[in-house]
């Protein structure tokens, strides 16, 4: 892994969100900050969330969501629902459950080692799974760059990734 991306570094990279940034307009609660802090960690090191496609495991990336969404569960009870990170966090384990619900039709023997050969990748069941995991990576995308600016947290290379693109993303691939 490389070194985090400093909270600085992000808020001059992200633009275009419409959100208090941290100490600067709006000061969360200790409670909120510690929360949203250590969920960031966990987060971190969930290889469903910015692993390759064709590295992905649809038995181990769906045992991932379902231990992320009781982990987001289990962050929403502490929390006010309508506050700012109850709702991000709302939405993730919305996403997640989304991302379950599109992929329970599928035979997880028959995907187990199908997935990571190109040349399957129109059967219907892989295109439901790459589907719905990049449904769910868009969201957690926006809302964990969201809680990154709100509550001034410094993030992992990997998880940037799956931000949202920026008009220098863009300028980058030129």
């Amino acid at each position: 892994m490389g070194t985090k991306f400093r909270f600085l570094e992000l808020a001059n990279r992200l633009t275009g969100f419409s959100t208090p940034i941290f100490g600067v307009s709006w000061n969360p609660s200790t409670l909120d900050v510690q929360i949203a802090t250590q969920l960031m960690t966990f987060l971190e090191d969930r290889r469903v969330l910015y692993v390759p496609y064709d590295r992905e495991d649809i038995e181990f990336a769906s045992r991932s969501i379902l231990e992320i969404r009781e982990r987001l569960s289990s962050d929403l009870e502490k929390l006010d629902r309508t506050s700012d990170l109850g709702q991000s966090i709302a939405a993730m384990r919305a996403a997640c459950r989304k991302f379950l619900d599109k992929t329970q039709h599928i035979d997880i023997r028959d995907m187990k080692y199908s997935i990571r050969h190109p040349s399957r990748w129109d059967e219907p069941d892989i295109r439901d799974f790459f589907a719905a995991l990049g449904g769910l990576r868009a969201t957690f995308g926006i809302h964990i760059a969201q809680l990154a600016m709100k509550y001034g947290i410094d993030v992992e290379p990997q998880l940037v990734e799956i931000f949202p693109a920026t008009s220098d993303d863009e300028n980058e691939q030129r």
